[in-house]
């Protein structure tokens, strides 16, 4: 059986294209595939699996020598298991920078387009099969992609990512604008997560000069939910900090999703000199709002300088 997984704090765009790949796996190569998480769903996932009527991946916790993997969304040996690299990679299917780092004990197969999610690179990849996509599979991948461009809002937002999420739309019936504000309103209840889980909900690990930096950013339509739990916040970074061996710094991100800011947490005087000299501020409070800022991939880490 083919393992097919994304990165670790699974977004909708991992989740999504785990199961939307084996679902073409299963049914247009004759290959027995499985999708799975590495990490707890945050609640917009849980709300688009539940809206699609879709059981949520099985939770894999490691990965053993023989076993044979998709790797979706990623290709950041940081964001999966420690042993990768002795296991059989079979195809990687993502969207992000090429990081380095993961090796195969076969040829692999390696998909890497410049589009805004995953799930767009896994519809281009279909080919004449996205005729075959049945609703719950198109509602996933529409899920994939409002979510990652933020409805089109995100700077990585490309023509093509708007084009398939048209047709998928037109499949469904569904008004994008309408089903995207539910999905938002999903995402911004937070009410169920720690504030240790609110760092790494949706949070991924990156060398910004010899600093290994985790930057963690929550995404919401109401920024003064999450800033009402500041203090345990940044209580909570200051002991993640201290308890998680590979980690020097949490760079953590507020992104506001209607009125297309970011704002910063400045936790110490290392994170205010960061955010000071990556995005040409003077920090003088607690937290530095960032106009314009909505994309962790595409603005803040090209942006980090220590």
């Amino acid at each position: 059986m083919i393992k097919v997984f994304g990165h670790q704090s699974p977004d909708t765009d991992a989740t999504g294209s785990a199961i939307i790949w084996s679902w073409y796996l299963n049914q247009h190569t004759g290959a027995d595939a499985m999708p799975y998480v590495l990490g707890a769903l945050n609640s917009e996932t849980q709300w688009v699996l539940k809206r699609w009527a879709v059981e949520a991946p099985l939770l894999l916790e490691s990965v053993a020598a023989g076993d044979e993997v998709v790797i979706v969304d990623t290709n950041n040996p940081q964001e999966l298991f420690e042993n990768i690299n002795d296991v059989t990679i079979t195809a990687i299917l993502d969207h992000h920078k090429l990081v380095g780092g993961l090796e195969s004990t076969i040829p692999t197969t390696v998909t890497m387009r410049p589009l805004a999610s995953t799930a767009s690179v896994l519809f281009e990849e279909m080919g004449k099969h996205v005729q075959t996509l049945p609703d719950y599979i198109a509602g996933i991948m529409l899920s994939c992609i409002l979510s990652d461009t933020l409805e089109f809002r995100s700077p990585t937002t490309t023509p093509a990512d708007k084009d398939i999420a048209e047709k998928l739309a037109a499949q469904l019936g569904l008004d994008m604008s309408t089903y995207a504000m539910e999905m938002f309103a999903a995402k911004s209840d937070i009410s169920s997560f720690s504030d240790k889980g609110l760092i790494t909900l949706d949070s991924k690990k990156f060398m910004v000069g010899d600093l290994n930096v985790r930057v963690s950013v929550i995404e919401t339509t109401s920024p003064a939910m999450v800033l009402e739990r500041e203090a345990g916040i940044r209580s909570a970074i200051t002991e993640l900090i201290t308890t998680e061996a590979d980690v020097d710094e949490v760079l953590f991100f507020i992104v506001d999703i209607l009125n297309e800011a970011a704002t910063a947490l400045i936790t110490n005087d290392r994170v205010k000199h960061i955010i000071e000299q990556s995005f040409n501020v003077t920090c003088t409070e607690g937290t530095e709002v960032l106009p314009g800022i909505m994309s962790r991939k595409k603005q803040i880490l090209p942006a980090l300088k220590v």
